[in-house]
C-alpha cells in the first residue's frame, strides 16, 4: 500500500493510495463548495445552485452526451455518482481495475468540460423539482430540514441543500457557468485515486484536464454561520410525531470533536446505547431513537432523533432530557469502550472499500489540508477518556439554546412547552 500526494503549480492536489492485489479502482474529485457558499443577498440568490451544478455535470461534455457517459461507466463494470453537502461537492466512480485510467479521464472530463446543454437543463430542472417534492413527502428528511432551519436561521446552514423550488425553476445556463467559474478553481479542488491505480497516470490526467486552470487570487469563502436554536412544529397527516432535538455542537477542528463523537455514540449510537435501552427497551416510547454529532468548519450540533405518538410525546421529551443529563455524569469504562469500538469499526470497515477510501482522501485534503489515515483517527479515538467524553457532552448540552423540530400530528403541541422541557 503506497500513498502519494502531488500539488500542481496551480495548487490542485492530486493524491493516490495504490493497493497491491486490488481488483477495483476508485476515483474522486472533491470541490470546496456547497450550500454554505451560495450567496443570497439583495438581488443575488444562488440557493440550490451547488446541487444543480452537480446534477448538470453528468449531462454531457464536448466529447460525450449524457447517455454515452452512462454507457461508458456501465461498460467499465462500475458506478458513478456525486453528492452535495453544505460544505463540499464530491464526484466519485468505482470500476474494474483494467479501466482505472479510462474512468479517471472520464470523471475529469465531466468536471472540467461539462457543456451544460440548455435542453438537458430544462429536463434536469424538472428532475430536481421532483427530488424536492419527494424530499417534502419524506417525514424523516423534512423534520431534519426544519431542524437545520431553526438551528442556524436564515444562513446557508439553515437552508435546504436542494434549494427553493421557485429558484431552481428559474436557473439558466449562464447562472451555472458563472457559478462554476467562481468556485471550481484548482486551489479549492482535490483529485484522489485508490486501489489498482497508478499515481503517475492519475497525475497525468489531472495535469491534462486541469493544469492550465488558474485559481482566483481572492477565492470565495463560506458564509459565516452561527448556531441560534429555536422551536418549530409543523402539522402533517402522519401517524407519529417526528422529533429532532439539538444543542450547539463542535466544529470539526475542535479538540473535543472526537470526544463528542464518542459521547453521541454511547448516548444513542446502537442497541446498547442509553437512549435505545431507556426509550425503546425499557419504556416502549419509540421504535426508532438515536443521537448524532455533526461538525462543520466553524460550528456543529449534537442532536437526538425519535418518532413517537402524541400520547407519548410528553414522556418522551422528559426521558430524552433525563438520559442526556445523566450521561454526562455516569459514563462507565465498558460503555466508553463499546462506543469507541463502534466508531473504530466504521473506520476499519471503510478501509475495505476503495470507494470509501478515495472519498475519504479527497475530502480530508480539503478539510484538513492533508490525509488523516485510519491509524491516526483510531489513535485519536483510543485516546478519548471518560472525562473527555463527559466534558464534550456537557459543553454541548449547556452552551446554548436548544433546537426543537417536531413534524406530524402536532396540533396540541405547545412550542414554548417543548422549549422549556429541553432548556431545563
Amino acid at each position: 500500500m503506497t500513498y502519494q500526494l502531488t500539488t500542481l503549480d496551480n495548487s490542485l492536489r492530486v493524491a493516490s493510495e495504490s493497493q497491491d492485489g486490488a481488483h477495483t479502482a476508485a476515483i474522486a474529485i472533491a470541490v470546496d463548495v456547497g450550500a454554505r457558499h451560495e450567496e443570497i443577498n439583495g438581488t443575488i440568490n444562488e440557493g440550490g445552485l451547488s446541487h444543480m451544478l452537480e446534477h448538470m455535470a453528468f449531462k454531457g461534455t464536448a466529447k460525450l452526451n449524457a447517455r454515452e457517459i452512462a454507457e461508458s461507466f456501465d461498460m467499465m463494470g462500475g458506478n458513478v455518482n456525486a453528492y452535495t453537502s453544505h460544505e463540499h461537492t464530491v464526484y466519485h466512480a468505482k470500476v474494474l481495475k483494467e479501466y482505472a485510467d479510462e474512468a479517471c479521464s472520464l470523471l475529469c472530463d465531466i468536471v472540467a468540460n461539462s457543456v451544460f446543454d440548455e435542453g438537458e437543463l430544462a429536463r434536469e430542472r424538472e428532475v430536481i423539482l421532483q427530488e424536492i417534492a419527494m424530499h417534502q413527502d419524506s417525514p424523516d428528511d423534512l423534520v431534519f430540514d426544519l431542524f437545520q432551519e431553526m438551528a442556524y436561521g436564515d444562513t446557508p446552514l439553515g437552508r435546504s441543500i436542494l434549494g427553493a423550488p421557485e429558484r431552481v425553476a428559474s436557473y439558466t445556463r449562464d447562472d451555472i457557468v458563472a457559478y462554476t467559474r467562481k468556485h471550481y478553481q484548482p486551489a479549492r479542488m482535490s483529485i484522489a485515486a485508490a486501489g489498482a491505480v497508478s499515481h503517475e497516470a492519475t497525475l497525468a490526467m489531472a495535469q491534462s484536464y486541469f493544469g492550465k486552470h488558474v485559481s482566483d487570487a481572492k477565492p470565495a469563502k463560506a458564509v459565516p454561520c452561527i448556531y441560534q436554536g429555536g422551536e418549530k412544529t409543523l402539522e402533517k397527516d402522519l401517524e407519529q410525531v417526528q422529533l429532532v432535538v439539538g444543542y450547539p455542537g463542535l466544529a470539526i477542528g475542535d479538540k473535543d470533536y472526537f470526544p463528542l463523537q464518542v459521547f453521541a455514540t454511547l448516548l444513542g449510537g446502537g442497541m446498547s446505547s442509553r437512549l435505545f435501552q431507556e426509550i425503546r427497551e425499557k419504556r416502549g416510547l419509540a421504535y426508532s431513537v438515536s443521537a448524532f454529532a455533526t461538525g462543520y468548519q466553524d460550528v456543529g450540533t449534537l442532536g437526538l432523533y425519535a418518532g413517537t405518538t402524541v400520547e407519548h410525546l410528553s414522556e418522551l421529551t422528559g426521558a430524552l432530557t433525563d438520559v442526556c443529563q445523566h450521561a454526562t455524569q455516569t459514563i462507565t469504562e465498558q460503555e466508553l469502550l463499546r462506543a469507541k469500538n463502534q466508531l473504530k469499526s466504521g473506520v476499519v470497515m471503510s478501509r475495505e472499500s476503495t470507494g470509501a477510501i478515495v472519498e475519504w482522501i479527497a475530502r480530508h485534503l480539503l478539510v484538513y489540508g492533508r490525509y488523516k489515515t485510519a491509524e491516526e483517527i483510531i489513535g485519536m479515538l483510543d485516546a478519548v477518556t471518560i472525562a473527555d467524553a463527559a466534558r464534550a457532552g456537557a459543553r454541548a448540552l449547556s452552551s446554548g439554546k436548544p433546537t426543537v423540530a417536531a413534524l406530524g400530528p402536532v396540533g396540541s403541541v405547545n412550542n414554548a412547552q417543548l422549549h422549556e422541557k429541553f432548556a431545563a
